[in-house]
C-alpha cells in the first residue's frame, strides 16, 4: 500500500455506508463552512481538462489560470478572517 493512503478513512467510509449513521459522526454532513460552493460547471470543466492536458502533454494550457478563476474555500475564508478582526 502507497505511504499516503489512508486506510483507516476508507475503513470509516466502508462502515458509515453499511451502518447509515452519518449524522452521528461530524465531518460527514455538510454545513455552511463545507457546503459546496456555487461554481459555473462550464469554468471547472476548462480547467480540469486544462490541468489534464498540462499532465499529458507537459505543455502550458492555462490550467494555473482557469484556477485561479474558480472559487477557492481557503482564500474566501482568509478575507473572512481578516474582516472579522478588524
Amino acid at each position: 500500500m502507497p505511504k499516503k493512503q489512508r486506510p483507516e478513512a476508507m475503513a470509516q467510509f466502508a462502515e458509515t455506508a453499511r451502518t447509515k449513521k452519518r449524522k452521528e459522526r461530524p465531518g460527514l454532513v455538510a454545513d455552511k463552512d463545507t457546503a459546496p460552493i456555487p461554481t459555473d460547471s462550464k469554468a471547472k470543466d476548462d480547467a480540469a481538462t486544462k490541468v489534464l492536458q498540462e499532465g499529458a502533454t507537459g505543455e502550458d494550457h492555462g490550467a494555473e489560470e482557469a484556477i485561479d478563476k474558480l472559487p477557492d474555500r481557503i482564500i474566501e475564508s482568509r478575507h473572512g478572517a481578516r474582516h472579522r478582526d478588524s
